[in-house]
């Protein structure tokens, strides 16, 4: 029969495993409670992992005790204890040796061995986490404690241990989790975010950037791919008074139309299969900092909806859930389509268009201000420098001609892309410097769609000899001439196995064809 202390004990180490303590807290609260209900001198909680107990909680034994352990192949009375799912009493006469000999408190000389020993072993299910024990001088103390009381406060302490244990690795994973985050969020925020370029198209874009960045507007930003529209996204957020708090990056093209609302507004325990918890959508993950929904034109209709509302009024609701939730974030939205011919076409609900583009922004293409390519271009070798490992890359005149003669479809993107390739194909020369050459480029474009040269250029059919030093764009001209002529001439003046042979397509030849006069 388990008397009124006992109870009280039990019930207030209960409600102690459903506080927020402290894991040392916790333990030593349920070891004090354990020794003032139960005849002992000392009691002692230890955890079990790899073989050895460590103390956790110690009462009535010498404050040493903590900063030892206890392998359990050298402490036979430990040993006997793991091995039994019940408690285990040793009798005074055991010659058995008590790991807490000479280690009692109520020992003030440290000399007296532990006459009454009893122990249980801890288990969550079938996972063994650590261990009990009882010690006392009087040799019949333990003669009226029942199995039951014992298992019982047993039970509590794996519990303990076991909630203990799983906050700590909870809080653990949770600080290293924001570590993450937070290194995350400054690498996005600071890796290759930099809107290079002097030209007065890119000042007038950062002008735009500061303006817009100083308040807390709806900004759509439109440009071709690869014109740095995210960039355009992170200098906005960088520059305002939002920069510490999170941008939250969600590209809508690559959002499942089935999983969509829950990704954007998050969805509670149940509302949908594989539902298991609840969970928290982009929208709340950045509170108090900015959204940037990346390729907006491809939002499926039945979300725009949703979105307006959480534009317009600042809540959302969790899928399955009926309840709203205040959300504070700022929203930059890109996109590469023309939105308002896409409202036009009923692709794109004219009311968030009009939500969206409260302040628009337009990224240019590399096209309007070709003036940019060589800064942009020193830029990216110089990344491909760290990429690839190799030191002190350079582009010759003639490459940086060819580069600054290209429409570039694919914008700023495909010029960092190319020229990470043109810098691997240039390595092998090895030489030193490493020296990007027309030969290493490999740009897409450089044919024209007309298959007639003018009379002039049949007579330019072979490389001119360098009779005189001219300046070097016009020699390059007459290089790049004498190049498409010989592919020409090769192919049987077939334009498509020319551009083949020449490694580009037919795109983008009838410009340059004209203006070095090969074709009319």
């Amino acid at each position: 029969m388990i008397n009124a202390n006992i109870e009280n004990a039990l019930l207030q180490i209960a409600l102690d495993l459903s506080a927020s303590l402290p894991k040392g807290t916790q333990y030593q609260r349920l070891i004090v409670a354990l020794n003032e209900v139960l005849p002992c001198d000392a009691c002692a909680l230890l955890a079990y992992h790899d073989g050895v107990l460590t103390p956790v909680a110690v009462d009535g034994l010498v404050p040493e005790v903590m900063e030892k352990t206890f392998p359990v192949e050298k402490h036979p009375r430990l040993e006997a204890i793991l091995v039994s799912r019940k408690p285990v009493r040793f009798p005074a006469d055991t010659d058995l040796p008590d790991p807490f000999d000479g280690l009692l408190l109520t020992d003030r000389h440290k000399k007296l061995d532990v006459h009454a020993c009893m122990g249980c072993s801890l288990y969550v299910e079938d996972t063994l986490v650590g261990v009990l024990t009882l010690d006392s001088l009087d040799a019949e103390a333990f003669d009226d404690v029942e199995n039951v009381t014992v298992a019982t406060f047993a039970a509590l302490a794996a519990a303990t241990i076991r909630n203990a244990t799983m906050i700590s690795s909870l809080e653990r994973q949770s600080r290293h989790d924001r570590q993450i985050a937070a290194e995350m969020m400054r690498e996005a925020l600071t890796v290759n975010s930099q809107l290079l370029g002097s030209s007065e198209v890119m000042q007038r874009l950062r002008n735009e950037i500061q303006l817009v960045a100083a308040s807390d507007l709806t900004v759509l930003i439109t440009g071709e791919t690869g014109t740095g529209k995210e960039l355009v996204a992170k200098a906005i957020h960088q520059q305002s008074s939002r920069a510490g708090k999170p941008m939250i990056h969600v590209n809508c093209a690559a959002l499942a139309e089935s999983v969509a609302e829950s990704e954007l507004f998050g969805h509670v325990k149940g509302a949908f299969t594989g539902a298991v918890q609840n969970r928290a959508g982009k929208f709340e993950l950045a509170d108090s900092g900015t959204v940037f929904l990346d390729e907006i034109g491809e939002l499926p209709l039945s979300l725009q909806a949703k979105l307006l509302r959480t534009l317009q009024q600042g809540e959302l609701q969790r899928v399955g859930s009926d309840k709203n939730i205040k959300v504070d974030v700022r929203i930059l939205a890109a996109t590469n389509r023309n939105l308002e011919e896409e409202v036009q076409k009923g692709n794109f609900r004219q009311d968030l268009f009009h939500r969206l583009c409260v302040y628009p922004v337009n990224s240019p293409s590399l096209r309007d201000h070709r003036e940019d390519i060589p800064e942009l271009s020193r830029q990216f070798t110089n990344d491909a420098e760290r990429k690839l490992g190799i030191h002190n890359i350079q582009i010759d005149d003639a490459a940086m001609q060819l580069l600054q003669d290209y429409d570039w479809p694919g914008n700023v993107r495909e010029l960092e892309h190319l020229l990470l390739r043109a810098s691997l194909k240039a390595s092998q020369q090895k030489t030193n410097p490493v020296v990007i050459r027309v030969q290493d480029i490999d740009i897409s474009g450089l044919v024209a769609d007309k298959e007639h040269l003018s009379p002039a250029a049949t007579e330019q059919d072979t490389m001119p000899a360098v009779q005189e030093f001219r300046p070097l764009k016009d020699m390059v001209d007459d290089y790049q001439r004498y190049l498409i002529l010989e592919a020409l001439k090769t192919e049987d003046n077939n334009w498509s196995r020319s551009a083949r042979l020449l490694g580009v397509n037919r795109s983008n030849l009838h410009r340059l064809a004209k203006r070095l006069e090969i074709i009319d």
